[in-house]
């Protein structure tokens, strides 16, 4: 039976992480995913994400946002390649609204550098928006996107670099742990491992199906608009940006980058999404429920993009019912670790995320300030 000191399940954003980190501590490590590195089946494709230290979701997320932007630049330079492009985040919404009020929130407990803008300045300064008189405005300078699929390849590179084995094509079908070490069983045969970090995305309910975590996966999707060939470009100063407005009679909070090549635009909606059952079987077909509310958005609020879809992308969400990961040891293996529920905002962290993996995985303990995200706010099997 093959071995190593630990094994990660899952090469997504996380999962590539892990095994970096795992390997930088010194350990033998083997990683396993049934598609690859930086494939599209997951939730770690489709160009770009947003990383921003305003954050609205709970202040909390902050000390690990510090942790995972010095993560990514020492990734950066490593490398050699771009990853993190500090392009600045406009958001925007009703003063008193979840992302407004949250991320002032966030300002004010952890210093968050944030500038605050009225409208008609908002307007001046980044004349692709039409932002309403009377919404609030707030932007972000040390903030920006990730190049989402050199991100992850790049953690699986540093990881090899580290010693690490990527097996690709390998789907774990189950693990069993003992006081001897935990086996990982797989389409390819079984390892014996002495730990083990699981990071499986939209799979992570199977992968946990002992511990009832209380995971929903949605399908959403990604679509770059046609625009005006000389708005919105990057190396012009245009940020990233989300807003926070009515749509259908309700709110909606949808986001989007700019142009990272001339004339296309990519928009999503960060709210809403289809759940689904399969995360195998899901619909990556591109129908006109998906693109109504986001091009409805563009009409509004980009007056230099049009409506054409020039392309799309699928992919899925991974929800707790508080919107908040779940990471932490399993109650009877502990030493495997796992990180699920990243519920749509988790890219940005991947790296610190790799690391607590690590750490837990390795020493069943860490520094890495995660209260928020303990299993234990959930009726979890013991």
């Amino acid at each position: 039976m093959p071995s190593a000191d630990a094994a990660v399940i899952g090469l997504g954003a996380v999962g590539s992480a892990a095994a970096w980190q795992l390997a930088a501590r010194g350990a033998s490590v083997v990683a396993f995913d049934p598609h690859g590195v930086a494939h599209t089946r997951g939730s770690s494709h489709g160009q770009s994400r947003i990383i921003r230290k305003a954050y609205f979701e709970h202040p909390d997320y902050v000390p690990l946002l510090e942790r995972a932007y010095a993560l990514w630049d020492e990734l950066e330079q490593e490398s050699g390649v771009e990853l993190f492009r500090r392009c600045g985040v406009l958001l925007v919404g009703p003063a008193d609204g979840a992302v407004i009020d949250g991320v002032r929130r966030a300002r004010a407990i952890h210093g968050v550098a944030l500038e605050d803008l009225d409208a008609a300045a908002a307007r001046e300064r980044f004349p692709g928006f039409a932002i309403p008189d009377g919404l609030a405005v707030v932007f972000e300078r040390d903030a920006g996107l990730l190049h989402v699929e050199e991100c992850v390849r790049q953690q699986c590179a540093a990881a090899r670099r580290r010693g690490a084995t990527l097996l690709a094509d390998v789907r774990v079908t189950g693990y069993s742990a003992s006081s001897a070490g935990i086996e990982v069983h797989t389409s390819s045969g079984t390892w014996s491992v002495g730990c083990v970090a699981i990071a499986g995305g939209a799979w992570s309910g199977a992968l946990l199906a002992d511990l009832g975590l209380p995971l929903t996966i949605r399908r959403k999707m990604q679509v770059w608009l046609e625009a005006d060939a000389a708005a919105y470009r990057v190396e012009s100063g245009s940020p990233a940006f989300g807003f926070h407005v009515p749509a259908d009679g309700g709110e909606a909070f949808f986001y989007g980058f700019p142009a990272l090549e001339p004339g296309v635009v990519k928009l999503a909606e960060h709210t809403g999404g289809e759940p689904i059952d399969d995360p195998d079987g899901l619909d990556r077909a591109l129908h006109e429920s998906d693109t109504r509310r986001v091009q409805a958005f563009a009409q509004r609020y980009l007056p230099s993009v049009r409506t054409r879809v020039v392309r799309h992308a699928a992919c899925m969400y991974t929800i707790t019912p508080d919107e908040h990961f779940v990471v932490g040891l399993h109650p009877r293996a502990r030493r495997l670790a796992f990180a699920a529920g990243l519920s749509g905002h988790g890219f940005k962290l991947a790296p610190i995320l790799g690391r607590t993996l690590a750490d837990l995985a390795l020493d069943g303990a860490t520094d890495a300030p995660i209260e928020l995200f303990s299993p234990a706010r959930f009726a979890v099997a013991r």
